[in-house]
């Protein structure tokens, strides 16, 4: 999906700038942050490098990130997206798209079932749910994350039942509002309004096949959806959904989610941050970026184009999703894959019913605090 305008980015920044040569290394994505570790411990990599969001503390622990705050100045950068290539307090990264990931239904199945309006809270969720099992059909009410390596998406769940999940440097789930809403996960896991091994592939498979009415997931997976779709206007059916909340008139909470551009210090640094700077902000790059990969821009310039404005759907996942999506509280720590893992786990504990919510948040608490060094 992104392989093509990516390569026809670094065409034209190549042709557009005399004598500069650019090779291009890539990793699987599972591997992606390993691999980039050793190739910069080791001193075998220099340059851009391409990282998601999460990733960014993780790499500046190194020390061979530059600082990029001399090449953000005076850019046309929005404050959100901009913050996010932060890691206390010293612009690492330069924002190349960022959003957040949250629900997106199909509206024709909500429709079939009785469903006319988006749910607010978590209450009207539930009964929408309810009514999208009635169709039958083998269909999968939400396909919500149930495989460990997707069940990350529980966090801004736990946030909007009330736990801060992380306080004074502190991991504090455990607490009432994180046993609640895991309480309610399992509860809708043993309704079967959510199904077993389920990841983001497998819900983007079930979207794309119309046995789904929501599932999570970044702005880029409308693409991929409905790519292998059958259904030809299912683009149109997928709308973005605020997260349900709590209680009516409580702020929906969303996972940030974002691509940033850092640069290794080293040979062809300067160089490195040109070609980072001129990608993210000129709008000549940015906006073919998003007409092929729609993937949005991270400047105002590029956020108020024609093209980005006229797109619905990615106009709405803003509004609804983008909005009101933060960091991971676990981020800040280079140890957040394994934080992530261990919360995962226990997770799943409680919906194959191993332990009780109480017990695998306790655990998941004291195995994550000794993460913490």
């Amino acid at each position: 999906m992104t392989k093509e305008p990516l390569q026809a980015a670094i065409d034209r920044y190549a042709a557009a700038n005399a004598g500069t040569k650019i090779s291009t290394p890539s990793y699987p994505y599972n591997d992606y942050l390993n691999q980039v570790l050793l190739q910069v411990q080791g001193g075998q990599l220099t340059g851009a490098v391409q990282l998601d969001v999460a990733w960014l503390a993780t790499l500046a622990a190194t020390g061979k990130l530059l600082d990029l705050k001399s090449v953000a100045a005076g850019q046309d950068y929005a404050a959100a997206p901009l913050a996010l290539g932060q890691s206390k307090g010293v612009q690492y990264g330069l924002p190349w798209t960022t959003a957040g990931i949250g629900l997106i239904s199909n509206t024709e199945l909500l429709t079939k079932a009785g469903v006319t309006s988006a749910p607010k809270t978590i209450a009207e969720f539930e009964a929408a749910l309810t009514a999208v099992k009635g169709l039958g059909g083998g269909v999968v009410p939400w396909a919500g994350m149930t495989k460990v390596d997707q069940l990350k998406d529980i966090i801004p769940w736990l946030w909007e039942f009330g736990s801060p999940i992380v306080e004074n440097d502190r991991i504090i789930i455990g607490d009432d509002p994180s046993i609640e809403a895991l309480t309610w996960y399992k509860k809708l896991y043993d309704q079967k309004l959510i199904a077993p091994d389920v990841n983001r592939v497998d819900a983007r498979a079930l979207m794309s096949q119309g046995k789904t009415a929501f599932y999570e997931d970044a702005i880029g997976g409308r693409a991929a959806v409905t790519k292998s779709s059958p259904d030809k206007d299912l683009g149109t059916k997928m709308v973005p959904v605020a997260r349900p909340v709590k209680n009516a008139g409580d702020k929906p909470r969303h996972l940030a989610w974002g691509q940033i551009i850092v640069v290794v210090n080293g040979a062809g640094a300067a160089a490195a941050a040109n070609f980072a700077k001129t990608i993210t902000t000129d709008t000549g790059y940015s906006i073919p970026w998003f007409t092929k990969a729609g993937l949005p821009p991270t400047t105002t310039a590029g956020q108020a184009a024609t093209e980005v404005k006229n797109d619905k759907f990615a106009t709405d996942f803003t509004s609804q999703i983008g909005v009101n999506s933060s960091a991971s509280p676990f981020w800040i720590y280079p140890q957040f894959s394994q934080m992530e893992k261990v919360l995962a786990e226990e997770v799943q504990a409680i919906l194959i019913g191993k332990k009780t919510p109480k017990d695998a948040l306790m655990a998941a608490r004291d195995r994550m605090n000794a993460l913490i060094k």
